[in-house]
């Protein structure tokens, strides 16, 4: 695992003191650690760091602090990855953070920091540019995604597929989680990429993750 050097916004304490221990164990470097947004932003602005890992609700209102002060680095500096941490499903900030080509992007429910591993990992995937979605949020767009947008031409099994993909899996992953063959998910990545209205400038399988998450 390549070491990052990381600032983290998270205005409770022990999660924030859990989370420096959990990176500083995997070998990254914390540049700053914080609580509240304005700091956050002050810091990245200094220190350029490699990734951003960021709470939603902060000080002082407790509402979207720390989505703003995400969607305002990626419009500052694009070259900082940010991975946004949230206690809740909400539809209306994955598609806020997403905006634009969505690459170096992760939105993580706060649970799967528990398993620290995955965390890691994921964490790893969108410092490299990857755009990684909790699977429970992937879950329920999965639920609500309207039959007449541009996913209405998928089979089952390319949404299954396109579903994996969203969670930063990689092809040989969903091959096992759907138990099949690695040639198969190609052949269903393949025909996801044809069906769907994918950015000539952007990364295909970003591209394709986007158009799912966006309906």
């Amino acid at each position: 695992m390549t070491p990052l050097r990381v600032v983290l916004a998270e205005d409770a304490v022990l999660l924030r003191e859990g989370l420096v221990g959990i990176l500083e164990r995997a070998g990254h470097e914390i540049v700053a650690a914080v609580g509240d947004a304005d700091a956050l932003q002050a810091y990245v602005r200094r220190e350029r760091p490699d990734v951003v890992i960021t709470d939603v609700r902060m000080p002082p209102t407790f509402t979207d602090e720390g989505l703003r002060a995400a969607v305002a680095i990626r419009d500052e500096q694009p070259g900082v990855a940010v991975m946004v941490l949230s206690a809740y499903v909400a539809e209306a900030y994955v598609a806020e953070l997403l905006d634009g080509d969505g690459a170096g992007v992760g939105y993580l429910l706060k649970d799967r920091v528990s398993h620290v591993r995955e965390f890691l990992d994921s964490l790893s995937r969108v410092a490299d540019g990857g755009t990684v979605v909790d699977p429970e949020v992937v879950r329920l767009l999965l639920r609500r995604r309207r039959e007449d947008g541009p996913l209405a031409a998928l089979t089952d099994r390319e949404r299954e597929v396109l579903a994996l993909m969203a969670e930063g899996r990689t092809n040989g992953s969903i091959a096992e989680r759907l138990f099949v063959s690695e040639a198969a998910v190609r052949k269903h990545v393949g025909a996801i990429f044809a069906k769907l209205p994918l950015d000539p400038a952007s990364d295909r399988r970003v591209s394709a993750v986007l158009a799912y998450l966006r309906g």
